[in-house]
């Protein structure tokens, strides 16, 4: 299962450095400019710095690990972006894995 969102931001290099070097500690991450990959236990998280914000994809393999993974990562986003106070809509795939 897959789901994605879009957080308009002019710090999207930022946030994406941010979340990969905390994440970091804990779990595999991989970093790159522009592009990061954050391998939690129970799923995964693709981000994409782009001009005009940050794009987040997460996958799981069903939907209480694909919530879980949502919930872990835009928690973390509330976080480290909280002056910008991210307001995230995550749109739903049904049917891919990680």
């Amino acid at each position: 299962m897959k789901a994605s969102t879009f957080f308009t931001t002019e710090n999207a290099q930022r946030y994406l450095g941010t979340l990969c070097k905390h994440f970091g500690h804990k779990v595999p991450v991989s970093h790159e400019a522009g592009f990061g990959r954050i391998d939690l236990p129970f799923g995964a998280c693709e981000l994409r710095a782009e001009e005009t914000g940050l794009a987040l994809t997460v996958t799981a393999q069903d939907r209480p690990t694909l919530d879980k993974t949502v919930e872990v990562i835009s928690s973390h986003l509330d976080r480290f972006a909280f002056r910008e106070n991210p307001e995230l809509t995550w749109a739903f795939t049904e049917g891919a894995t990680a």
